[in-house]
């Protein structure tokens, strides 16, 4: 995955698009459906070894498993609008799938996998566990200290918007290509002693 990331001299034009390549679509889906089962695989072992409120040290004082439910969105915050959440939620997975015809980076495929399965298992907590349809409450078990209990797919959630916004500072692309910004350095050394362009 480390193409995207190449020194921009050698992309034949910065904002050159590159092919759409089928391979980044498998890319995703396999991100996607790894976070997905790795979230609800992790919520079912929490859910059937575990009461809630129970609290296992695991690499104390660091680490803890502790078994709640969360009405709120990830880290528990707006546990009285949950089906505002279940909303965006599914606005968010829906809108991942309208960009995937733009995908052609392994970066991009990468977060957007990441984001889609981790949106997906918080989404599949939302519409099928108690106490209603679309109004469930997420299983959260990840303890550190001084800070919000979380689950597996907001960890995915948070990783890809993460590697997303270092794409774009980068000016990584969603179709691979880059987006580099021309210097008044740059400029100065494309023009002769008196301004005029070099070479003439």
């Amino acid at each position: 995955m480390t193409d995207d990331f190449t020194d921009a001299a050698s992309q034949p034009a910065p904002t050159t698009r590159r092919k759409w390549r089928p391979a980044m679509l498998w890319l995703f889906t396999g991100f996607a459906v790894f976070a997905y089962a790795f979230d609800q695989l992790t919520k079912l072992w929490v859910t059937s070894t575990m009461t809630e409120g129970e609290r296992i040290p695991v690499l104390p004082p660091l680490l803890h498993w502790y078994y709640i439910r969360n009405s709120g969105a990830a880290f528990s915050i707006g546990e009285n609008v949950t089906w505002i959440f279940t909303i965006v939620m599914a606005a968010v997975s829906v809108a991942i799938l309208f960009q995937l015809r733009r995908l052609g980076s392994a970066w991009w495929a990468l977060s957007l996998g990441l984001l889609l399965g981790g949106a997906l298992g918080n989404l599949t907590d939302r519409l099928f566990r108690e106490p209603s349809f679309a109004m469930g409450h997420v299983v959260d078990f990840i303890q550190l200290p001084n800070f919000a209990i979380f689950n597996i797919a907001d960890s995915a959630v948070v990783s890809g918007v993460a590697i997303i916004c270092i794409l774009t500072l980068r000016g990584v692309s969603m179709d691979g290509s880059r987006h580099v910004a021309t210097s008044a350095k740059d400029n100065k050394r494309a023009e002769g002693p008196a301004g005029e362009p070099a070479g003439e």
